[in-house]
């Protein structure tokens, strides 16, 4: 390889070269001389490394040391590695606050940064380092963009703590907020199981969003089989960093692209990891958008086909017993992996970055004898997947009801409604909510909230007050991954955009029927029409800024709430 910067190129360097080649290109080598770089440097494929490293939350909290080793990986394989980050928003931080807003709005963000930064600065091939739930679907969208080599590298999932003897995470924090409000736990208690629930970096340790995705990433293809799966403070991360830098290299040489991995097939192999896992349904919303990145048709009915016949095959928090890093000792994804494809559940031939196909993936999984997270497909934990998708008058485009964790597929009873999560956490802190409830949070959707905020303050503590078996909540708006019980979400069309959960009174009688698939309210469609027809509109939350911006620009919920030209 030439260290002459008007050579010829590396043939590698199949964009980088517009930016480093030629004595036309004087000024931009003299910028990057300056940061360090060198002739030799620069005459070699030049491959990005973003991060989302942010003080706000353990969950990101180690991904500027994993740069490193990625980085060393990069120059190992022969390429040039450039750094770049960008922002990060912690769902568990902002929770209950009207920062929540910022959460989904953030995914857009990222994407378009990495993108922005990836197309300004002609990157050969990327790695994106990726923690905390927005910023793991974030960084495929923008890989999906560009459709240049690359690959996503979750920085691990967080250690459970220790309280009184057993494993917890945040969920057991939110879950106490409830207990204290009903006079079950001290504030002494609440405050020692705060110290303790987070002990060091990583994302967060149930099969929570965050958990979710980066399974569904390694089962998707676009992560290297395993590697993501590592925790973050265990020892092999960093060896797992170094091999992703290798292979971003060798999928540079070869020219491998994203949309070479990510196909329906892939998508709908995704889907399946999901519902075998009972993981988040914020996966829906996230899989949708890679789809549309990509122009793969998708919808969400095909969550509910794909759901309905994959088994629950891991027992994983909150529906389950188990946690990220216990999969982990277990055998890992691997073990999911093989359980569906010997069930026949998934598309076998399809492409993983690190070059294997999923059965291949699955032949080499390597189980920890006595491990109890994953059960054989043939003996599940729940014959059906963790979700389902309903319509009815109340979700014409359809909401998606979250089914690990909880027998309940029917429930009848009068609507508590209220204007905005605020009010509904107020109620239930009041003990205003009973058993055979439904609670009704609506104007908390995309557009109108906007940002489609998670309600797992509210939910955690109607779970925390000892009625979560018998209260059912709909909302426009979305559920953390760790939320459990009869919760249905991502109701569209949403309130703001004058869909019916907008017409809901106080004591009509909704019916979420999950057999039959349908979430309904329970009067004449003349008397429906009706109110909607009186419906108007509200003023918007938000008038300029991002948020306004979002509002303007996002899509239903039932199409991924991504955002687009109109």
């Amino acid at each position: 390889m030439t260290t002459d910067p008007y050579g010829p190129s590396d043939p590698a360097k199949r964009r980088s070269a517009a930016m480093t080649d030629g004595p036309d290109r004087a000024p931009a080598r003299a910028m990057l001389k300056g940061t360090g770089f060198t002739d030799e440097d620069l005459a070699r494929p030049i491959v990005g490394v973003a991060t989302t490293w942010i003080e706000t939350m353990p969950c990101n909290l180690n991904q500027r040391e994993l740069a490193t080793h990625v980085k060393r990986g990069v120059r190992e394989a022969g390429g040039t590695p450039m750094e770049l980050n960008t922002i990060a928003v912690s769902d568990g931080v902002s929770m209950g606050t009207d920062g929540m807003r910022a959460s989904l709005v953030s995914r857009e963000v990222i994407a378009d940064s990495i993108e922005l930064a990836a197309r300004g600065h002609s990157f050969d091939g990327l790695v994106c380092l990726v923690g905390c739930d927005k910023t793991i679907p974030a960084a495929v969208m923008a890989l999906a963009r560009l459709d240049i080599p690359g690959l996503v590298l979750y920085n691990g999932s967080i250690a459970p703590g220790r309280f009184r003897g057993r494993d917890v995470t945040i969920q057991d924090v939110f879950e106490v907020v409830g207990a204290h409000a009903a006079g079950r736990a001290s504030a002494g208690e609440v405050h020692a199981l705060e110290s303790v629930a987070c002990p060091g970096a990583g994302a967060c340790g149930g099969q929570f969003t965050a958990n979710t995705m980066s399974m569904a990433l390694d089962i998707l293809g676009i992560s290297p089989a395993g590697l993501n799966g590592v925790p973050a403070a265990h020892p092999d991360k960093a060896a797992a960093a170094v091999e992703a830098g290798r292979l971003a290299m060798r999928l540079v040489r070869d020219d491998v692209r994203p949309s070479q991995i990510v196909t329906r097939d892939s998508i709908d192999n995704a889907i399946a990891g999901i519902a075998a896992s009972g993981g988040s349904t914020n996966g829906v919303l996230h899989l949708l958008a890679i789809a549309w990145e990509l122009g793969i048709p998708l919808t969400i009915d095909d969550f509910d086909a794909i759901a309905d016949r994959t088994p629950i095959v891991a027992s994983l928090t909150p529906g389950g017993r188990y946690v990220a890093t216990d999969l982990h000792e277990a055998g890992g994804v691997a073990l999911i992996t093989r359980e569906l494809v010997g069930a026949g559940l998934v598309h076998p031939g399809a492409r993983n970055v690190d070059g294997r196909t999923l059965a291949e993936i699955a032949e080499a999984a390597r189980e920890t004898p006595g491990q109890q997270v994953v059960v054989p497909a043939d003996r599940p934990l729940s014959l059906t997947g963790g979700l389902a998708i309903l319509r009815g008058n109340l979700a014409p485009e359809g909401c998606v009801v979250k089914l690990a964790g909880h027998e309940r597929r029917l429930h009848v009873g009068p609507a508590r409604v209220f204007e905005s999560e605020e009010e509904a956490f107020a109620a239930v802190k009041r003990r205003l909510i009973e058993p055979g409830d439904v609670v009704v949070i609506r104007y908390e959707g995309p557009a109108g909230g906007p940002g489609m905020r998670e309600m797992l303050h509210v939910t955690a503590a109607i779970v925390g007050e000892g009625i979560g078996d018998e209260v059912a909540l709909i909302t426009d708006g979305r559920f953390s991954g760790a939320t459990h019980g009869l919760m249905v979400g991502h109701v569209a069309p949403e309130a703001a955009r004058g869909g019916p959960i907008a017409a809901v009174q106080e004591g009509d009688t909704v019916v979420l029927d999950v057999d039959a698939r349908e979430l309904r309210l329970e009067i004449p469609d003349d008397e429906l029409a009706a109110r909607l027809a009186a419906w108007t509109a509200p003023e918007p939350r938000e008038t300029r800024g991002v948020l306004a911006k979002y509002a303007a620009l996002v899509s239903s919920a039932s199409e991924g709430a991504v955002t687009r030209p109109r």
